[in-house]
C-alpha cells in the first residue's frame, strides 16, 4: 500500500504519522498500529494488532 503523509521526517513525526493513518483506517487503537521495520527508510514496515480475521477484511474494503 501506498501512503503520504505531511509530517516530517523528523523525531520519527513521520513514521507516527503513518502508523495513526492505518489505524485510523482500520478502525483500532492508535495504540495497535506500529512501524517496526524501515524506521529512516521510504518503505516501512508496520504491525496492527487485533483479530487477524477483522484486520483483513477491513483492510480489504479499503483495497477494493
Amino acid at each position: 500500500m501506498l501512503a503520504r503523509v505531511r509530517a516530517v521526517p523528523e523525531k520519527g513525526a513521520a513514521n507516527k504519522s503513518v502508523a495513526k493513518l492505518f489505524a485510523k483506517a482500520l478502525s483500532v487503537p492508535k495504540s495497535s498500529a506500529e512501524v517496526i521495520a524501515g524506521s529512516t527508510a521510504r518503505i516501512k514496515t508496520l504491525r496492527v494488532r487485533g483479530e487477524p480475521q477483522e484486520l483483513t477484511k477491513r483492510l480489504e474494503e479499503h483495497l477494493s
